[in-house]
């Protein structure tokens, strides 16, 4: 009997010491988080606010957490100029394709984010061309789901005469001649995926036949896409075009009347997030994905005009709440998962040719701006 006990004992004090250095195995993350992202600093600050109180509270860690807001193409640029030596940890929104580009030339790492939480996020969405929100190899995820469509604002069309924006093709209406804000395929994310939904629903030909007329309607090509709906918003412009949907839902809360509308085929981007290989704080890097895809990481983009990239989650609030308020100014919408999302995007084609667009753009829509307005 002493005998079974010595031996209970000692296996008792084994585990006891298998669990704590177990415990001491998890690694601590670090006090620092550096991103480099084109996603608004209306969502970027609230995620990384939050992502330090988590760090107080789960790792007694006083993070220091900063971000550089950019343009996609700009990050992007930035990243490959580091080539391998980051300036910052994480890359964070865009097009999934720039993602892919990065793993074919080894600039990113994968997340390692738990099974249970990446598991929860669907593989693709939409149809008839599925859209993917994670790579299977585990280098990106998506944090979220957020559809690029069409603002307006309504006293100006009812100002024109013209009536409340549905469809792709209300844009293109000759009472929005210099009444449309737009930024450039090779500055916003958000308009080139909007581009290639063209190309891709009409076909190329056709497509820039459409691109063109659009020329002939914009009054000004700002400088960023954040920048549309802050020119809609004062009223300088009717209508906004490729307008990521929590952008103009920050411009409803600064008290602006701005409608939004998702046409049929429009991107919805998975704004994808990865570590940056060779970044300085890795582990953290890996503790704020991993935080996204929570409960409680989830709540901030769904409070900010955002959807859950999970449908486990669904965007609700009591009445009159910055929640409510987003489903309201997005049709009713609560989830991407409720219903079947149509989409026309394929993803492979597009990343084969994003340079093409890219420089057809500048060669047939930019330089020839002038006698395309002319022409119309």
């Amino acid at each position: 009997m002493r005998r079974t006990l010595t031996w209970a004992l000692a296996a008792l004090i084994c585990l006891s010491g298998t669990f704590t250095m177990g415990v001491a195995a998890q690694p601590k993350i670090e006090d620092e988080l550096v991103l480099i992202t084109p996603v608004a600093k209306f969502v970027v600050d609230a995620a990384l606010a939050e992502f330090v109180k988590y760090a107080k509270e789960t790792w007694g860690v006083t993070l220091k957490a900063s971000a550089t807001n950019a343009g996609t193409p700009i990050c992007y640029g930035k990243i490959v100029e580091w080539n391998g030596r980051p300036q910052a940890d994480i890359f964070w929104g865009g097009e999934s394709v720039l993602f892919e580009s990065l793993i074919a030339q080894g600039l990113i790492q994968k997340h390692e984010v738990p099974q249970d939480l990446i598991s929860q996020v669907p593989q693709h969405i939409g149809t008839p061309k599925p859209l993917p929100l994670r790579d299977a190899a585990g280098y990106w995820v998506g944090t979220a789901l957020e559809p690029y469509g069409l603002i307006y604002h309504p006293k100006v069309l009812q100002r024109l005469g013209v009536s409340e924006i549905k469809a792709w093709d209300d844009l293109l209406n000759p009472k929005l001649k210099g009444w449309v804000a737009q930024c450039t395929p090779d500055r916003s994310s958000s308009s080139h995926a909007s581009y290639e939904v063209i190309l891709q629903m009409y076909g190329w030909e056709k497509g820039w036949q459409y691109i063109e007329r659009l020329a002939a309607n914009t009054g000004q090509f700002v400088a960023r896409s954040r920048d549309v709906p802050s020119v809609v918003a004062k009223g300088e412009y009717g209508v906004g075009f490729a307008v990521p949907s929590y952008m103009a839902f920050e411009e409803v809360l600064n008290g602006y009347p701005l409608k939004f509308v998702a046409p049929p085929n429009c991107y919805v981007t998975p704004e994808p997030i990865s570590v940056l290989a060779g970044c300085p704080h890795p582990v953290a890097a890996k503790a704020f994905i991993a935080f996204l895809l929570t409960e409680r990481g989830q709540k901030v983009f769904m409070e900010r005009g955002l959807f859950p990239i999970t449908p486990k989650y669904r965007v609700s609030g009591a009445p009159g709440s910055t929640a409510e308020r987003a489903v309201e100014f997005t049709g009713g919408v609560r989830s991407y998962f409720d219903q079947p999302v149509a989409n026309v995007y394929d993803h492979q084609l597009a990343g084969d040719r994003t340079e093409q667009v890219n420089d057809y753009f500048r060669r047939n829509i930019m330089e020839q701006w002038d006698a395309i307005k002319k022409k119309y």
